[in-house]
């Protein structure tokens, strides 16, 4: 991949996922001050769908059966703390989550697990191939995480916000 020193790549790489999880935490404090609402639950899926442009990249490529599996750890594995500190209350006449004293803890712990399976992983393929797989990884998380948020706001939100469900 060029003449970007691997090692270099690799500390970019974490440092970038730190920087990144601190934003989350510090966006997510500030998110639960304001309402909830279908758009906030959506927008993070549909702008981080367009990372898969990653892939037009040859050196970013592996196997399907790689990116299936690192979607469904993503899916069935990180998604589940996510979901478990996901609340939401009714607060005159509209949704909001609540602060989970966890989720700090919870995210800190993620990226914990993803460096040190980053590590692992770095022995067997390309720093960019790992940069895919943890993408995919990430999006079957944050995916998994909105889908239970959008259901459980459904569930929650008033009849006239509610998004009518077809009829069978």
């Amino acid at each position: 991949m060029g003449n970007i020193n691997p090692s270099l790549l690799h500390i970019g790489s974490t440092l970038g996922a730190v920087f990144m999880a601190l934003m989350v935490i510090f966006i997510r404090l500030k998110a639960s001050e304001r309402p909830v609402t279908l758009r906030k639950i959506w927008i993070p899926p549909l702008g981080m769908s367009t990372g898969f442009a990653m892939f037009v990249v040859p050196d970013v490529r592996f196997p399907w059966w790689w990116a299936v599996l690192a979607f469904l750890a993503g899916w069935f594995v990180f998604a589940y703390p996510l979901m478990r500190s996901t609340k939401f209350e009714e607060r005159e006449g509209q949704i909001y989550a609540q602060r989970s004293k966890s989720f700090a803890f919870i995210l800190l712990g993620l990226l914990l697990v993803r460096t040190v399976l980053h590590e692992f992983i770095n022995r067997y393929v390309s720093v960019p191939q790992s940069g895919g797989l943890f993408f995919i990884l990430a999006f079957g998380m944050i995916l998994h995480w909105r889908v239970f948020m959008y259901k459980r706001y459904t569930l929650m939100s008033p009849p006239q916000t509610r998004v009518p469900q077809p009829r069978s």
